[in-house]
This record gives C-alpha cells, structure tokens and sequence, in this order.
C-alpha cells in the first residue's frame, strides 16, 4: 500500500479489506465506479452487480473503486467532508464481497483526461477492467463530458460489460449521500439511519481535557474526530458509545462549542458514558448518536447547567430503555448556532 494511502486510516485501524492505489491493485477486475459516500441501498445495488458473479478461478477481483480526494475539492476549492471515510469505508465492503477498495489519486491531470483517455489508462490500463458497474447518474471525464452511456459505448469497443443501474427512489425523492447528509444536518439521525439501512457512526481518538465535565460531576471523554468526516447537527445526543471494540454502552454526546463554559473554546465532541467509569485516554471510541435530545442554550450558572445534564442523561436512560424512542427532540431555545459542553 502507497504511503499517501495509508495516511487515511486511524491509527489502531484493522481493516478486513486492502486499501490499495491503481499501480497496486489486484487484477483484473470487476469494478463498481463511484464514490459510494454513505454506501447506502441504491449504492449497495450497484455493488451486488460485480459481486454476484459467477465465482472461478480466473474470476475478475471484485473491486470498488473511487477518487481521493472529491472532485469538487479539486476543481472548485470546496470542501467535501465524507459520510464515510476510507478505513471506515473498508468495514462496510467486506461483507458485501467486495476485496478491495481502490482510490484513484484525483488531480488537474486525471480532470483533463477525455472519458476515452480515462477508460483506457486507468480502467483497462491499470486496472484491467472486465466489467464495470455504475449508477445511471455517473458522470466522468473532462468538464464531466462523460455519462453512464458514454462509458457503455467505450466499455464495448474494450470488451467491457458495462451495467448501468437505475436510481433508486424513496418516495419522491431518489436516495442520495446528499438527502442523508441533510438529515444529519437537521439532527435528524433517525432518517439518516434509515436511509443508510444501518447505524451512522463516527469514532475518535480519546485525548486528555480540561476537566470541567468532571468539576461539574459529569466527566466526559474528548474525542479527536478527523475533520474530513461529517457530523450532525451541533446539540446534545443521546448516543450509544462502543470502547475499543467492546459492546456498545449508553452515553450522552455533546457536540459543538462551549458557551457556558468555556464560551472560548472550540467545537468539541464530548461523550459521557452513563453510570460508568472507565480510563478512556488514548483509547478510539465508537459513537452513535440515537436521537438529538436538545439544541443549545447558555445557562446562568454551573448549577442550572449541571441540572440541564441530568435531565439529559435521565431522557437517554429511558431512550435506551426504549421509552420514548422516536420522540421529536425538545427545542431548550438557546442559540441554534450554539452547543453546550458538559
């Protein structure tokens, strides 16, 4: 595995599947192309079309392929933070089939290809690609010049099978990475689990703070989140917390800055484990926000705020308990643009 490749996986990461650049890839292959951010359904439907296949031993390598980073952060400047990032993205294809997941290094150069230069330099090229599959919304090529059509044709003249898959809708609406991201946007985890048909997580490495949680009866463990992944609504979540590796255990999850605190102070991500105490430094924790308890306030005092906490903590005993769940969050009426740190 390239260098530059393995700088995106945490540091403890086991991955069932390789993480490998285009030079390094097993070949040949069968290649699901696309950015699958969030890998929910109708991204799962492109999959299954290169990975139930007929198994021989000179079978094609079942492989997902996609582009690090976003074209749009390339070509436009714009940040693109990711629903799933690699190393996560490596626990979610292996029980699909797939064997491993090829990022294609995505600079000015490989923007300029034609679709005809690119097919023929990475996916035949490098690749050695015997059939592909993609959603009928893929675009490629210079100036995206290039369709799910485009790539058909040019896949035939290869003696490529290319398989175009339909979107897939819910309701009026196609499923889509950006309609998960407006759920979460929203605080609304609940749709976006939903919508992904599996828990949306995100983990972080515990590093030491400043103690207030613990001054204020509620200690909390920090978490440092790579900031290329997408996070929910700024609030207070009642949360499930699973500690390297182990069994997923209630929590309440604070995430946003500190108004009452340390008004100061940076966005945070704080987890405090209910009715638990374990050393938690230096170790990766796993969250799953289950349900946005309450947007943010500035309270008057440590004690109101200790008081707030309780409450919160009493609402996430009973949300794990199953009462309540599905419930709309309470709105406190703080400042939307606020989060309270425990």
């Amino acid at each position: 595995m390239g260098r530059s490749l393995w700088l995106l996986l945490p540091l403890g990461s086991v991955a069932l599947i390789p993480l490998r650049s285009p030079q390094e890839a097993r070949r040949p292959t069968a290649i699901a192309l696309g950015s699958f951010d969030g890998l929910h359904q109708g991204h799962r439907r492109v999959i299954a079309a290169v990975t139930e296949r007929p198994v021989a031993a000179s079978a094609p390598i079942p492989t997902v392929v996609s582009f690090w980073p976003h074209p749009r952060e390339v070509l436009y400047g714009e940040p693109r933070l990711r629903l799933d990032l690699p190393a996560e993205k490596l626990h979610l294809l292996e029980p699909l089939g797939i064997e491993q997941l090829v990022l294609v290094p995505f600079t000015g150069e490989l923007a300029a290809l034609s679709p005809e230069a690119f097919v023929e330099q990475v996916l035949v090229g490098q690749l050695e690609a015997q059939c592909i599959a993609v959603g009928d919304n893929f675009r490629f090529g210079a100036g995206r010049s290039g369709d799910s059509h485009t790539l058909a044709a040019i896949g035939q003249r290869h003696g490529i099978d290319v398989q175009v898959l339909p979107m897939l809708w819910d309701g009026q609406e196609r499923v889509s990475s950006s309609r998960i991201r407006r759920a979460l946007a929203a605080g609304d985890v609940a749709e976006a689990r939903r919508l992904l048909e599996r828990p949306y997580r995100f983990s972080g490495r515990v590093v030491r703070g400043r103690g207030l949680g613990r001054e204020l009866g509620w200690p909390t463990a920090n978490l440092q989140v790579d900031g290329r992944k997408f996070l929910p609504l700024e609030g207070v979540y009642a949360a499930a917390a699973s500690v390297a590796g182990g069994p997923l255990l209630p929590a309440v999850m604070n995430l946003g800055p500190q108004p009452t605190v340390d008004p100061m102070a940076p966005s945070a991500v704080e987890v405090h484990l209910l009715d638990r105490r374990l050393e938690l430094d230096g170790l990766e924790l796993v969250v799953e926000p289950l349900q946005l308890l309450r947007r943010q306030q500035t309270f008057a005092s440590f004690e109101a705020l200790s008081a707030q906490i309780a409450a919160d903590a009493d609402q996430a005993r009973a949300l794990w308990a199953g009462v309540g769940v599905g419930e709309a969050p309470a709105d406190e009426g703080g400042d939307p643009a606020e989060q309270q740190n425990p």
